[in-house]
């Protein structure tokens, strides 16, 4: 966990820090329950940190979001869920602002 906020610290992108720690977290397991949930959390506390909005992934099926995060501890490849985070970040914007 250490190592997933020092490469977060690293970063300068707001975006791509919120991004980071949502799959590391979710994928590292350090809580005994909702390791996803607070993932969530901490990536949304990022964007709200910096003045963006938070993401709810409302509107995501939670097969493609399943198939992108396993597509990630699998093969450590993370461009479906990018997308997916961008995607849902767009919706987040045009729907409540």
């Amino acid at each position: 966990m250490e190592s997933a906020c020092k490469l977060v610290n690293m970063k300068e992108n707001i975006f791509e820090k919120a991004l980071i720690i949502l799959v590391l977290i979710s994928y590292i397991q350090p809580f005994m329950d909702g390791n996803k949930r607070t993932a969530r959390i901490v990536s949304n506390a990022i964007l709200m940190n910096y003045k963006h909005c938070p993401i709810s992934f409302r509107t995501i099926d939670s097969v493609d979001y399943k198939k992108a995060m396993l597509l990630f501890y699998e093969q450590n490849n993370i461009s479906q869920f990018k997308e997916i985070f961008i995607n849902q970040f767009e919706f987040a914007v045009k729907t409540y602002f």
